[in-house]
């Protein structure tokens, strides 16, 4: 799909990043090495989403959310919370991810969505970025993730913090660095509970 002007100014964008002027060849190669060092970079990003709208379109797969996330998002957003998104996957496809959930479209509990085009998740002035975005304070703001970079830099930028210590999905060295940070943890959505003092 290189003529498709869409995957053409990603291509054109993998050139950029790098610094040179790469044949399709070279980008894709380059894309492929990304891959391999799980690189969260925005031309990748894009990219993969443009793969997975047409898997999601065409009924191939369904985004993943746990019931206790969906249920405790749905709560969220019934008691009046703005609920927003920042991942390193591109906005494109959070949408389609929510969008075509296995627990149904979550996309109107969200009140929007940032990637990696606010900065790097492990850099403080991303989260200024959204803060300034979405016009709240951080002190006012909690963000969840299962990654402590993530979590120290949203943290050096003001925001409240929890790490997510789903034990399904991390390895027991992820585990346990998250249980010697000093940051607040929950097992899953459940265990979250928002109160004006959070900590």
């Amino acid at each position: 799909h290189a003529t498709n002007p869409a995957v053409r100014a990603q291509l054109q964008a993998v050139s950029e990043t790098v610094g040179r002027t790469l044949s399709d060849a070279d980008a894709i190669a380059e894309l492929l090495r990304w891959i391999d060092e799980d690189r969260k970079i925005t031309p990748l990003k894009a990219l993969q989403g443009m793969i997975w709208e047409d898997g999601y379109r065409q009924g191939h797969f369904r985004g993943h959310v746990y019931d206790d996330a969906a249920r405790k998002l749905r709560a969220w957003k019934d008691a009046g919370l703005a609920l927003y998104v920042f991942s390193s996957g591109s906005v494109q496809a959070q949408k389609l991810l929510f969008g075509y959930s296995d627990a149904g479209d979550l996309t109107p509990l969200f009140s929007g969505y940032f990637d990696t085009t606010s900065g790097p998740k492990a850099a403080a002035d991303s989260y200024r970025a959204i803060l300034a975005a979405i016009g709240a304070a951080g002190g006012d703001t909690l963000f969840l993730s299962d990654a402590g970079a993530e979590l120290d830099a949203a943290r050096e930028a003001g925001l409240k913090t929890c790490w997510l210590l789903r034990t399904t999905d991390l390895s027991p060295q992820q585990l346990a660095a998250g249980r010697a940070s000093d940051h607040p943890t929950a097992e899953n959505f459940d265990q979250i509970e928002l109160t004006t003092s959070w900590e």
